[in-house]
């Protein structure tokens, strides 16, 4: 079962790679931006055929290894 993970920077928390895509957004003459925040997904394959566990787990996952829930939040959908 295929997992999706995004991971985010917290609300308030300084974010240098969203900040450098927006600079380099309005350098190419994009108007009107305004924040940018840069984050990742993580794609998982969980050998998992109930939806709730594969939920569960890749959850699991994340507060463990795949966000710093210190400064980012993540949130988990299954495809």
């Amino acid at each position: 079962m295929k997992v999706l993970v995004t991971v985010m920077p917290k609300a308030g928390v300084l974010d240098p790679q969203g900040k450098a895509i927006g600079h380099a957004l309005a350098g190419l003459g994009f108007e009107g931006i305004g924040e940018v925040r840069a984050g990742k997904v993580i794609e998982l394959d969980i050998a998992e055929t109930d939806a709730a566990r594969a939920k569960q787990a890749a959850e699991e996952m994340a507060r463990k290894l795949l966000a710093n829930t210190v400064i980012e939040s993540f949130r988990v959908e299954v495809a």
